[in-house]
């Protein structure tokens, strides 16, 4: 097996070395030895911090993240509450285009006040359900 150079995961993921560092820090990675004073990972690290990116992306926080690898790095993926964030998600996607409309029609609503304008209202209350919803 050929391992990796901290310098050439650093390069093939984009993140900095001290980010490694650090993900190695919280548990997220193994370096599996040294070459000199330089850590070495398995090739199995970029497919792991693939899985920490995707967390990330996600809203998972590091810890969340770190709890879901198990026995030597592998995926250990809480299902429930996956999927109880991709709910959340598509959620909150619902209430940024509402948003969106809401932004949109603001700019090219014709009406000199834009609480006269009964879309601008209907938009209004919707804004107000999503944020009843959100607390």
């Amino acid at each position: 097996m050929k391992l990796l150079d901290i310098g050439e995961v650093a390069e093939a993921t984009g993140l900095r070395v001290s980010a490694l560092r650090y993900y190695e820090e919280k548990g997220l990675i193994e370096a599996l030895g040294r070459k000199g004073l330089r850590r070495q990972y398995g090739p199995e690290v970029l497919q792991q911090l693939a899985l920490v990116a995707l967390g990330r992306q996600a809203g998972f926080s590091l810890d969340e993240i770190g709890g879901m690898f198990g026995a030597g790095g592998a995926p250990a993926l809480p299902r429930a509450e996956l999927k109880t964030r991709a709910a959340e998600m598509r959620d909150q996607a619902r209430q940024l285009e509402a948003l969106a409309q809401m932004l949109g029609h603001v700019a090219d609503c014709p009406a000199p006040n834009h609480l006269d304008c009964p879309k601008f209202q209907k938009l209004l209350k919707l804004a107000t359900r999503a944020q009843r919803r959100a607390t």
